[in-house]
């Protein structure tokens, strides 16, 4: 399940700690730096658009985040996720994923999700095929190398 995640949970979650009726998992969801990233982009995303960010949940475990990589451009609205080491390969990214494409389908003006995966990210890939997404692009990153865009219309 997704659960909106706002500053204080993002807070906790870079100091170690589990936010309020949630656990951790065994090992990290991600280092402190990303979450810190990711914080950042959150809060910047939030200015112009909610929700910009959200746990993945799992029997009151948080296994991951997803989050809104900017405001919609044209509808459609732009993710990126990421499952904890320890958490993978249990289908948590892709029931997410399911769960953010409902979300879209009622979002006012919202009209497609949009997102992007390396090249070699087989299992990233899978869940978007998994979620309707069609391969729409490719395109090189300075950081992240050649990555494959992906986008599932929703209204």
């Amino acid at each position: 399940m997704i659960v909106e995640a706002n500053a204080d949970d993002f807070a906790a979650l870079i100091k170690g700690l589990a936010p309020p009726g949630l656990a951790l998992p065994d090992t990290p969801i991600e280092q402190p730096e990303v979450l810190q990233m990711l914080a950042d982009l959150a809060i910047r995303v939030s200015m112009a658009f909610l929700p910009a960010a959200w746990m993945i949940v799992d029997q009151a475990e948080i296994v991951g985040l997803c989050s809104v990589l900017r405001p919609p451009v044209d509808g459609a609205v732009d993710i990126g996720y990421g499952i904890a080491p320890g958490r993978r390969g249990r289908g948590f990214a892709g029931q997410a994923v399911g769960e953010i494409v409902a979300w879209a389908s009622s979002a006012p003006g919202v009209t497609a999700v949009t997102a992007e995966t390396g090249r070699d990210n087989l299992p990233s890939q899978r869940v978007l095929q998994r979620n309707g997404f069609a391969r729409v692009g490719q395109r090189i990153d300075d950081d992240d190398g050649p990555l494959i865009c992906w986008r599932k219309d929703v209204g």
